[in-house]
């Protein structure tokens, strides 16, 4: 299949990928869609950066009955970070056949999650705990769902969840469809797959983001005490528009954030120790381009789909060999090229060694910028340094740029239901059931989502027509 339209997907599907740019599938995309759409248990062993999230996302979103009101999809992931990164790009590609995806993750309030579990909910994306939480306390309804989503197993392994992913899927349906994803297949990820899966097919895309020359890979040798002015060389010569820089520590990325910072480098910094809220900010501004070097643990190396990042420097080697392959995946992405150069201090050598027998090559070895290299580069440093980033729009901006968000002081209190707002709305001049986009129904409120570039036109109309024989009060919402 060369294109999107090949697979015979819903028109609203196809209209979504268009909006979205995803023109041709991935190798994984390619292998992925047909076999989930046929309903089959799949093992895909795939790097991070190959476009999987699309991969399931696209059978999600075609194989879920809208009409259906409680969750058909759960997909599990083992960071807060990709939980939403997912949830909003089933959202993007369900736009307008106007699928619900909720994602539910700790460190955020139980309630409000809990209310939004209350509405039509069609896909649920959430981290092992949380979901757990849920399903114990019964706001999590089970017995609808079809589709079970495992992704990033082998980190699911690392950080101790694989128990807890068990029970879970014992208390799901027995007959669903299950669809693992990993970069990886260590013993415990294969023994769940036979445990609980239905004759999977396995499907393996070759890691060629390691080895292809759409990294260039590079290693410094540097004493520690050098490293910070070894980095400043590096990022006046390379002159990156946009870098992520790996630390090993919290402490350590508080710190080089400083020291840039107070040298007016434009950087912000990205780590479990900071809010969740405050995480998501940084991530949303780093992906706009509002400032061009992201400090980060390896917290940040999960789930950034970033298309732009040119690259990725590893300012403390990575301890653990499978943390450098999602390091340095976070650059070259979409087809791009990038460059991913680590620093390594003396003791640091047996991490190389390691990261090296697993990558299958020895990293080249490239020599500090020189005092000469560094002169030669500074000027333009410095030029695209004052120059106001180009901020860039996110998919899910491209997305809502014809859609208006319309606010109802209304709910199910005044005993209003979705299609109580689509026969009133689809029979406004000019405006038909496929203007009309996700609609969430709370007690006293209600949001409806106008597409096309006709949210005015419905706003003007709304304020002098009745829903159910009310006049509800209607604005654009803020959120």
């Amino acid at each position: 299949m060369s294109v999107f339209r090949d697979y015979s997907l819903n028109v609203e599907i196809i209209r979504a990928l268009d909006v979205l740019n995803y023109l041709e599938p991935t190798e994984v995309q390619s292998k992925v869609i047909p076999a989930a759409l046929k309903g089959q248990d799949l093992i895909v062993k795939s790097q991070t950066g190959s476009g999987k999230t699309a991969s399931f996302g696209i059978p999600l979103c075609e194989l879920v009955d809208w009409a259906e009101n409680k969750p058909q999809a759960l997909v599990l992931t083992p960071t807060r970070e990709l939980a939403a990164q997912v949830k909003e790009d089933i959202t993007n590609i369900g736009r307008f056949k106007r699928i619900k995806a909720v994602a539910l993750f700790g460190k955020q309030p139980f309630a409000p999650q809990k209310q939004e579990l209350t509405q039509k909910t069609h896909v649920v994306v959430g981290t092992p705990g949380r979901v757990f939480d849920h399903i114990e306390r019964g706001t999590l309804t089970l017995n609808r769902i079809k589709y079970l989503v495992i992704d990033e197993a082998d980190e699911m392994l690392s950080m101790g969840f694989i128990e807890q992913i068990e029970q879970i899927i014992q208390k799901l349906p027995r007959e669903r469809v299950t669809m693992l994803f990993s970069a990886t297949l260590p013993d415990a990820v294969k023994n769940l797959c036979l445990k609980y899966m239905n004759g999977p097919a396995d499907i393996e895309i070759e890691a060629s983001g390691i080895t292809t020359a759409a990294i260039e890979h590079a290693l410094i040798e540097v004493r520690q005490a050098a490293k910070f002015g070894v980095l400043l060389d590096l990022l006046t010569v390379e002159n990156p528009d946009s870098c992520i820089i790996f630390c090993r520590t919290q402490e350590q990325v508080n710190e080089l954030f400083r020291g840039m910072a107070d040298l007016e480098y434009p950087v912000d910094k990205i780590h479990g120790g900071m809010m969740q809220d405050e995480r998501f900010e940084v991530m949303n501004a780093f992906k706009r381009g509002q400032f061009r070097y992201l400090i980060a643990t390896d917290v940040a190396a999960r789930g950034i789909d970033i298309e732009n990042i040119t690259h990725v420097i590893n300012y403390d080697t990575p301890m653990e060999k499978e943390s450098y392959v999602h390091r340095t995946g976070r650059t070259a992405r979409a087809g791009k090229s990038g460059k991913a150069i680590t620093l390594a201090t003396p003791n640091e050598h047996k991490w190389v060694q390691e990261i090296e027998s697993y990558i299958g090559f020895s990293l080249p070895v490239m020599k500090a910028p020189s005092e000469a290299a560094v002169a030669y580069a500074k000027p333009a440093f410095e030029a695209k340094l004052g120059k106001q980033q180009v901020r860039k729009k996110g998919k899910t901006e491209v997305m809502n740029e014809d859609i208006m968000k319309l606010y109802f002081n209304g709910g199910k209190k005044k005993k209003l239901r979705a299609v109580d707002f689509v026969g009133t709305i689809a029979k406004l001049e000019g405006i038909t059931a496929d203007d009309i986009g996700i609609i969430t129904i709370q007690d006293n409120v209600t949001y409806v989502d106008i597409l096309n570039g006709k949210g005015a036109q419905v706003l003007q109309a709304m304020k002098d027509t009745t829903v159910k024989g009310k006049l509800l009060k209607v604005h654009v919402a803020k959120k």
